[in-house]
């Protein structure tokens, strides 16, 4: 019995240290993929898909713990700028550039539809065929009330051009029908750019919803980030552009062993219904504090996109090292807003990490998190894409990220740990509900979770691995009234394998949390 006791006590020891770490999937090495894009199915968080360049898709039905690789063709061909979206339905999308057999090169933006969570593609449809004006650089959106799907690029009188005659513009379109048909395509924005494919071009637009149906759009041009709105499903749009802030640098800058970088921004609006509900957030990258310190930046509105907030630091380190190729999403379920990005914190050379920031707060704070498990160090001579992504819903948080080593390119997620999905796991107190501790805790069959509330509030009670998977889902959104409340945990009738668990008790979207190891 001594022994028994010791070998919990020591195993309870190292928790922290398991806790703190974040399993690294290999997705892929094949095809040598870049720019990765990801989406989680908010009907089933089991099912997740990704894309990569040129036409590489990837879906996982296991949480993003394995991946199947398949290859997509169109009628139009594909030439990269992967885009994954989902509608409430389960229903993903797979967005890309054109190459058709004959006429224009990049000539539209074909949309591609997968009803069965990736494993197989429609022909598809596309929007914004326009003569010979490349179509460039687009991303979706979604309406969750309506499956209206939104997607916003930028079109290049001629790309790549110098000519002071040709200009880049911010287009628009939209379908209703499940991508099946899209709207002609619609010019948002006033102040045109360049065809430089810099600084200067109007790029990066990033759509994004909000809570009445409102269409808003971000994208950067001439050193500086520029905010659309349309009140009418896109009909019509502001007669001027807002300034949301400066780009002192521009969006195109130098990171020393990458091909090309850019700070392009991100846009997203909290519609979780919590006390942030309405806010839209804006995530970019730029070289203001130098050449040799890339950071990673943020700005939020509460009025609709009308005024913006001073831009926040996201990257909370010390150095003047490089942070870059950031990405922004919003749990929708807890309001929270996850960031992925490039980071060099940690050394004087260009290795290179992959970090991540979740804010709580409605972006008052970060907490930045180390998520791979060891450095890269980048080539410039092998084109390492254009971006990252991450996707989250109801605290299942994947990234996915590009690693270069030497010449090859591969493509990576995390699984991450539920201390950084729920906080540290501490039982704390509030005013309006508490949670006893688990008993017994270490459990063998059985343990007992008990709760007490102030007053009729909506609770959810869940179960959850040291990869942040839900294990167990006891109370899913139930309204429960005043007075106690107990839950037993069987680990027989759960399945639940000898290791260590994280109970989340959420009362009216506030946790509480505490550990518990089944032996």
């Amino acid at each position: 019995m001594i022994k028994k006791v010791f070998l919990l006590a020591s195993f309870c020891a190292f928790v922290p240290l398991l806790v703190a770490q974040h399993t690294n999937v290999l997705i892929s090495a094949d095809n040598s993929p870049n720019e990765p894009s990801i989406c989680i199915n908010p009907k089933n968080t089991n099912e997740l898909v990704a894309g990569a360049n040129l036409n590489n898709v990837y879906y996982s039905h296991d949480a993003g713990a394995s991946w199947t690789q398949a290859s997509v063709s169109c009628p139009w061909g594909i030439w990269g700028d992967p885009v994954i979206g989902v509608d409430t339905t389960g229903a993903f999308y797979f967005l890309h550039l054109s190459n058709p057999p004959n006429g224009s090169w990049i000539d539209r933006i074909v949309i591609q539809k997968s009803n069965n969570a990736g494993v197989t593609w429609s022909d598809g449809a596309y929007t914004g065929l326009n003569g010979t004006k490349a179509q460039d650089k687009h991303w979706i959106a979604v309406d969750p009330a309506t499956n209206a799907l939104y997607v916003t690029w930028t079109q290049f009188d001629q790309y790549g051009t110098s000519n002071p005659a040709d200009s880049s513009v911010i287009l628009f379109s939209k379908s209703t029908d499940g991508g099946l048909s899209w709207t002609p395509s619609k010019r948002i924005n006033k102040l045109a750019g360049d065809c430089v494919d810099s600084d200067n071009t109007s790029e990066g637009a990033v759509p994004c919803v909000g809570p009445n149906g409102e269409v808003y759009v971000v994208w950067s041009n001439r050193n500086k980030l520029w905010f659309d709105r349309s009140t009418d499903g896109g009909q019509t749009w502001l007669d001027e552009d807002i300034l949301v802030g400066d780009q002192p640098t521009g969006w195109d800058y130098l990171v020393p062993g990458i091909s090309r970088s850019n700070g392009l921004p991100v846009s997203v609006c909290d519609l979780s219904g919590g006390q942030h509900h309405g806010t839209i957030y804006v995530n970019w990258s730029d070289q203001r504090n130098g050449a040799h310190d890339t950071e990673v930046w943020f700005s939020k509105s509460t009025d609709g996109g009308q005024n913006w907030s001073t831009a926040t630091r996201v990257n909370d380190d010390n150095t003047e090292r490089h942070q870059f190729f950031t990405w922004m999403t919003i749990d929708q379920v807890t309001g929270y807003l996850w960031f992925v990005f490039y980071d060099r914190r940690n050394y004087n050379d260009s290795q290179t990490d992959v970090y991540m920031a979740v804010s709580k707060d409605g972006g008052e704070t970060f907490k930045n998190f180390k998520v791979s498990e060891s450095p890269f160090i980048p080539n410039e001579n092998v084109f390492f894409g254009d971006y990252n992504n991450v996707t989250a819903y109801n605290n299942v948080v994947r990234p996915i990220w590009t690693r270069l080593v030497g010449n090859d390119l591969s493509l990576w997620t995390a699984m991450l740990s539920p201390d950084v999905l729920v906080g540290n796991s501490e039982i704390t107190e509030n005013p309006m509900f508490a949670m006893d501790a688990a008993y017994p805790n270490p459990f063998s069959e059985q343990a007992a979770l008990s709760f007490k509330l102030h007053e009729l509030a909506l609770v959810s009670l869940r179960i959850y691995d040291l990869r942040g998977q839900t294990v167990a889902t006891l109370l899913d959104n139930q309204w429960l009234d005043y007075g106690k409340h107990i839950e037993i945990i069987d680990a027989a009738r759960l399945a639940l394998s000898p290791g260590t668990y994280i109970a989340v008790l959420t009362v009216d979207g506030k946790l509480l949390k505490q550990k518990m190891l089944k032996f």
